[in-house]
């Protein structure tokens, strides 16, 4: 089969800024690729993280070694095999499930092997911020079911009371972004138990894991940035409750739901995140969302501007993606 590819970055402007511990950005970019096969065409999008050592022209010529491959008809798992997990793979695998999606005229959930998916309540994100602007972002969004705040400072409990009474009937998973330290983690988890938080997420640096062995845990932990792919879980069962899986990190929905299937043989609740990123971005990561224990996906709601068509969003709910945006 001979195909063609090609790659695009784009740039989509986000509401405001969104800030985390390790900086603050106002732009969402993003690298598609795109695989035809003269009749159909697939694509698949994905967001650099500088944090995993990616920016766009890293992820663009990541892409650009394995054309060849593509564009002789390589399958997803043996793009697994090919490259390594991380956005490069990520677009290029969304690609190649849209292509054949289109190709058979099946759905991507159907050539998956999963049920009709449904709407999911996904979290909204809280920016973090000094605890008074926290709480006034919080209070314009007490109404959803679900909100994700970010925090990773030496002391949040004033920002993790600040937001509780600013929305006393959400749900609040807290993200620390590696931000917590010896020091401080069990006085935070101490906050976050009094105040009523589901989750906590990343609270350490990757790498420091050990130490949520020896700590009391009143409230349950997450792991992000301490897990990519599917190889990783094992250590990590007994340290954390939860994993958070992205697209992003794991190198496409093909590696995603291999993660998904291994993480609940080992008892981990499943939470599906994102990047800021499009609608596109999000699209399949709501198939693999389907029965998650919390659910992440609100990437195109921090935007000005997202796709069209885009992801339908209604209250707190995202719906499945129409075939005109993905699968």
């Amino acid at each position: 089969m001979t195909r063609l590819m090609k790659t695009a970055v784009e740039h989509f402007p986000i509401a405001g800024s969104f800030t985390i511990s390790r900086g603050s950005k106002t732009t969402a970019s993003v690298v598609t690729c795109h695989v035809s096969d003269g009749g159909f065409a697939g694509i698949g999008e994905c967001v650099p993280y500088a944090r995993y050592g990616e920016t766009i022209d890293s992820v663009l010529a990541e892409i650009e070694t394995i054309r060849t491959q593509i564009e002789a008809g390589i399958d997803r798992q043996t793009l697994r095999e090919a490259m390594k997990a991380g956005a490069a793979r990520n677009a290029v695998d969304c690609a190649l499930w849209d292509l054949e999606a289109k190709q058979t005229g099946n759905r991507a959930f159907t050539l998956a092997r999963l049920s009709e998916p449904a709407a999911l309540t996904t979290a909204y994100t809280i920016s973090l911020g000094e605890p008074e602007a926290m709480a006034a972002q919080t209070a314009q969004y007490a109404h959803r079911a679900l909100l994700k705040v970010k925090v990773g400072t030496t002391d949040d409990a004033s920002r993790i009371r600040a937001v509780r009474a600013a929305a006393p009937k959400s749900a609040i998973i807290l993200d620390a972004n590696e931000g917590w330290t010896d020091d401080n983690l069990a006085y935070h988890f101490a906050v976050c138990a009094e105040s009523g938080v589901s989750l906590i997420e990343q609270p350490l640096p990757a790498g420091r894991d050990g130490l949520l062995a020896s700590v009391h845990r009143p409230v349950p932990v997450c792991a992000d940035e301490s897990v990519h792919k599917t190889e990783d879980l094992p250590k990590l069962a007994g340290l954390y409750d939860a994993v958070n899986i992205k697209l992003d990190k794991t190198g496409g929905l093909t590696e995603a739901l291999r993660m998904r299937d291994a993480a609940r043989v080992l008892n981990l609740q499943i939470m599906v995140g994102c990047m800021v990123g499009t609608s596109l971005g999000m699209a399949p990561a709501v198939l693999l969302a389907q029965g998650a224990d919390f659910v992440d996906l609100d990437g195109p709601l921090l935007l000005a501007r997202d796709r069209e068509p885009g992801l339908r969003y209604e209250d707190s709910l995202v719906f499945p993606p129409l075939p005109a945006l993905w699968g």
